[in-house]
């Protein structure tokens, strides 16, 4: 087609991403014999002994009991098949089969578990007027890991290098409140992560927004979004947050605490400041990471979330299965 446009040899080799012996080659074929000419001609080397589709088949099925496997290799497979392992990779390629690969999954068994995602998801697209939504949640068990030699630097040509062991100097807890209209981030450190701490971090955010007013001069209303652990349903925190009706607080579903943003936020704390990190006492742990928060803080910016509500139920749904087990 291209050809009959005028366009170049040269430059239909370029747009087809071929040779131009590739192209002349096709062109003679379809100018001695036409449509026919394109049809694919019987390739040299003997047949196929084991159709792909045979192999996706028998990929399928779970290994005998008698190998003590919990699925199939190329080579295990090629063994039962008669056939040979580079065979068995082609196939698995050509079929998107990938066995060595696994993923988990949890479905919530929450009753609630679709007003509370259309309540979650409508705080995130349209957040209330005249009023701060803040995801909260507590980050457990920082560890304070000294390596056991000095870090080796990065240099040209090298990555970082670090001892493999180290010293372990204690833990933290990272308390967070992420504003998701800013992303700005209360945050405190403590021992612990008990209903006490959590309390007196809830207490901590009163202060932090307590002089924030709409326009009529009211305090302005504190949305929470929280997940379900046991410490955030203490009757002590229940009991507080009832005399404090500025803050209105809403509960993810269970196993859905992904919904919480200031998890993504836990993530970057994580990857920027953490696991590469070096903390040779809990103190020197909690000093850096308060550095990191100052710094987050200059140059925040809003945490945009993009799924409906509607898009989460239709994967949330346990789907059918013909497995009666499930």
């Amino acid at each position: 087609m291209l050809a009959a446009d005028g366009v170049a040899n040269t430059r239909i080799a370029e747009l087809t991403d071929a040779t131009v012996t590739t192209v002349l080659s096709w062109r003679s074929r379809y100018e001695d014999r036409g449509i026919a000419g394109l049809s694919d001609a019987p390739r040299p080397g003997r047949p196929r002994e084991l159709d792909h589709r045979a192999i996706v088949t028998e990929t399928l099925k779970p290994p005998p009991k008698k190998l003590g496997v919990t699925h199939w290799s190329t080579r295990l497979l090629a063994d039962r098949l008669g056939t040979s392992n580079t065979t068995i990779a082609r196939a698995w390629r050509a079929y998107g089969i990938k066995p060595w690969k696994a993923e988990s999954f949890r479905f919530s068994t929450d009753p609630e578990l679709v007003g509370k995602v259309t309540d979650i998801c409508g705080l995130y697209l349209a957040p209330p007027e005249n009023a701060i939504v803040l995801c909260v949640d507590e980050k457990s068990q920082i560890q304070a890991l000294d390596r056991t030699v000095p870090i080796l630097p990065m240099q040209e040509g090298r990555i970082e290098r670090r001892s493999h062991d180290y010293y372990r100097h204690g833990t933290s807890t990272l308390f967070a409140a992420l504003d998701i209209a800013t992303g700005q981030v209360t945050a405190a450190l403590k021992p612990r992560h008990r209903h006490q701490e959590f309390l007196a971090f809830l207490k901590q955010i009163e202060r932090t927004y307590r002089n924030v007013l709409d326009e009529a001069g009211e305090p302005i209303e504190l949305h929470l979004v929280m997940d379900n652990y046991a410490a955030h349903k203490h009757k002590n925190v229940r009991a507080w947050l009832a005399e404090n009706p500025r803050f209105i607080v809403h509960f993810t579903p269970t196993h859905a605490s992904w919904m919480n943003l200031v998890e993504v936020w836990f993530g970057i704390v994580e990857r920027q400041a953490i696991r590469r990190g070096v903390f040779r006492s809990v103190k020197d742990l909690n000093t850096k990471i308060r550095t990191f928060i100052d710094g987050w803080n200059d140059r925040s910016h809003p945490f945009v979330w993009t799924k409906t509500a509607e898009e989460i139920l239709k994967k949330a749904n346990r789907p059918t299965t013909s497995n009666p087990r499930h």
